[in-house]
C-alpha cells in the first residue's frame, strides 16, 4: 500500500461530512425561487440538490450525517436514510445560522477528528472538492469554500471557538468577509479552496441545466 492510499485510508477514518437541510416543504424552502419555479417546484429542486449533495459526499467514503430542520422526522429524511444509508442528527433549534453550525460541529467533533460541513445549494462540488477541503485539515484549524455570491459553500473544522461565527450577517454578501474577520479574531488558522457557486435565486438556475451528470430535477414548462 502506497503512501497516498495510506493517507486517503486516514482521512477516511478520521473525517465527516456534515449536510445541511431543511425538510422539503413547500413554501419553507427556496423561497427566493417561488417566482421562477412555484413553491413546489421549489421544493421539488431543493429535493433534488439535497441528494444529489449526499451522493457527491457518500462517493467519498467519509461518514455522512444529514442535518435536518426542523427536525429528523419528516418523510424524506427517513427516505434518505433509508436510500442512502446516511445518519440523521437534528439541527438545534434556533435561527441563527452560526449557532446551529457550531453546536453541529460541536457534536461531530466529539466523534470524529476533523469535520466538513456543507448545504445544499451547491451542485458543482464534487468528490475532488470535498478530499481537498478535508486534506487541508492536517495543517490548519479550519477550512472554507468560497461562493461566487460573497458567501462560502462549505466551511470545514478540526477546532472550534465559540466566537467564530460572531458578527456575521448571514443570507448576504458579506458573510465570507465577515468570517475571515470572526476566524482571524477567534485565533484560528484556515485555508480557502477554489470559489464555487450555489444556487438561490432564479438567475442561478440556467446554469444548473449544463450541470454533468445532470441533476435529476424535472423542470416545469
Amino acid at each position: 500500500m502506497d503512501a497516498n492510499t495510506l493517507a486517503a485510508d486516514k482521512l477516511t477514518v478520521d473525517t465527516a461530512i456534515l449536510i445541511f437541510a431543511k425538510a422539503p416543504q413547500p413554501g419553507a424552502v427556496k423561497t427566493r425561487l417561488i417566482p421562477a419555479l412555484g413553491a413546489e417546484g421549489a421544493a421539488m429542486l431543493h429535493t433534488a440538490l439535497v441528494e444529489r449533495m449526499i451522493n457527491c459526499a457518500a462517493s467519498t467514503t467519509f461518514d455522512v450525517v444529514l442535518c435536518c430542520a426542523p427536525d429528523a422526522n419528516d418523510s424524506f429524511f427517513e427516505a434518505c436514510a433509508e436510500d442512502f444509508d446516511v445518519a440523521l442528527a437534528n439541527q438545534l433549534c434556533v435561527d441563527n445560522l452560526g449557532a446551529r453550525m457550531l453546536h453541529s460541529l460541536d457534536e461531530a467533533l466529539a466523534e470524529w477528528p476533523q469535520i466538513l460541513l456543507v448545504g445544499a445549494d451547491c451542485p458543482a462540488f464534487t468528490k475532488k472538492h470535498l478530499l481537498d477541503a478535508a486534506a487541508q485539515l492536517r495543517t490548519h484549524d479550519c477550512v472554507l469554500t468560497p461562493a461566487e455570491d460573497g458567501g462560502y459553500v462549505l466551511i470545514g473544522a478540526k477546532r472550534t471557538t465559540s466566537s467564530m461565527f460572531d458578527h456575521i450577517d448571514w443570507g448576504t454578501d458579506r458573510v465570507m468577509a465577515q468570517q475571515r474577520v470572526a476566524l482571524e479574531q477567534a485565533g484560528l488558522s484556515w485555508h480557502e479552496t477554489a470559489m464555487l457557486w450555489d444556487v438561490d435565486v432564479p438567475a442561478d438556475l440556467p446554469r444548473l441545466q449544463t450541470l454533468k451528470p445532470p441533476l435529476d430535477f424535472f423542470w416545469p414548462t
